[in-house]
């Protein structure tokens, strides 16, 4: 890997502008590879993608000089401007779709028999950070990949059978021919860390996983239609809400022997930002006790998972682990072990996680390792 690899996101909502921040601060003080983002491809205004990059509500300000820059010079080819951060221009393409006319919702003037294509191979894209959530099979990602990367990493759960990725837990499996991969969501990347020890040690029969978890962008601030769950469409910062997750059944894929031993349900509750994992487990070795999970989970942490484990003896709460760069920051006084009438053991534990930065970071830990496969 060349000192600096250049990359594209796709979709700049909440987790491509984390992504974006989180490349452009380690490339100020890390020695070694870069991920130089040198084009966005988003459907919004760059004088709007530009003042949320700077501002954040969850985040704070991004201490930069951020601006944009409009010229309709480049429409023809899907741009009318970008952004401008540190004095550096960055061009901000707003393509719907590679290989179709350009949108008329965009483009007051746009040409709708041209077909305009991603130009990834005119500006040396090598990786592409997908997170738009639409790009999440495989064909679809291709689109990246005739357009001239090499490699695109999706940032949310794929819908089909693209290779699945928690950094530091199945990252050794990652080989170059995979040139389309996801990154799994965020709280599948808290669960696997702190479960795959366990695992390890003592093996798991069955398991059951409840996301305490910050409400998102597919729910509503006020009571509106959700045809596919009426529970999303009541008001978010009101309301808990259960629902449905497929962060505990994806642990399959990259704890392949978990494979139908865990599910799990999701409780959406009214916080901005940072969430919690409840899991329960019957193992199938007997002998465990809190003592012992704890500081196997400790070593973990700082050994084969430093960095990506995290591990918390204090009282904190949810605000308290907003910025941690860790995918999983496991809570040691929440542990408990009960016997069953059989000699088995049930385990509780608990792992915090901020599912905005904590999953942003493993998700460029993993384009970094991505990016290492290019010439």
């Amino acid at each position: 890997m060349s000192n600096s690899v250049k990359v594209a996101i796709n979709g700049f909502g909440r987790i491509g502008r984390m992504a974006f921040r989180r490349a452009y601060e380690e490339n100020q003080v890390e020695v070694g590879p870069k991920l130089e983002v040198v084009a966005i491809n988003d459907l919004s205004d760059p004088a709007n993608l530009a003042y949320l990059l700077k501002y954040d509500s969850a985040h704070g300000i991004f201490n930069h000089e951020v601006s944009f820059y409009k010229d309709e010079s480049h429409a023809a080819e899907g741009t009318l401007g970008g952004l401008i951060v540190d004095g550096k221009k960055i061009p901000v393409y707003a393509i719907a779709k590679s290989g179709a006319p350009l949108s008329k919702r965009v483009f007051a003037n746009a040409d709708q028999t041209k077909n305009v294509f991603f130009p990834w191979k005119e500006l040396g894209v090598k990786v592409v950070l997908e997170s738009t959530g639409f790009y999440l099979k495989k064909e679809l990602a291709q689109d990246h990949i005739d357009a001239g990367a090499e490699y695109v990493i999706m940032s949310a759960p794929a819908k089909d059978d693209t290779p699945t990725f928690v950094y530091g837990v199945n990252t050794d499996k990652l080989t170059p021919d995979m040139h389309v991969v996801s990154g799994a969501s965020c709280t599948t990347n808290c669960l696997s860390p702190m479960l795959s020890v366990i695992e390890k040690k003592w093996g798991v029969k069955a398991g059951f996983m409840t996301t305490v978890h910050a409400y998102t962008n597919d729910q509503t601030t006020l009571d509106l239609i959700k045809a596919k769950d009426f529970r999303r469409g009541r008001a978010a910062a009101e309301n808990i809400v259960p629902t449905s997750t497929g962060a505990a059944k994806a642990v399959k894929l990259v704890i392949p022997s978990m494979a139908g031993r865990l599910d799990g349900i999701a409780i959406r509750v009214p916080v901005l930002d940072g969430s919690l994992c409840d899991l329960t487990l019957e193992l199938k070795e007997h002998g465990a006790t809190v003592e012992e999970i704890n500081a196997l989970e400790k070593a973990a942490s700082e050994g084969e998972l430093k960095g990506v484990l995290g591990y918390n003896t204090d009282p904190i709460v949810s605000r308290d682990i907003l910025g941690r760069t860790e995918g999983s920051i496991f809570d040691a006084t929440e542990t408990k072990v009960i016997k069953t009438e059989d000699g088995a053991e049930l385990v509780k534990v608990f792992a915090w996680y901020d599912n905005e930065f904590s999953y942003t970071c493993q998700f460029v830990r993993l384009a970094k390792k991505v990016a290492s496969f290019v010439a």
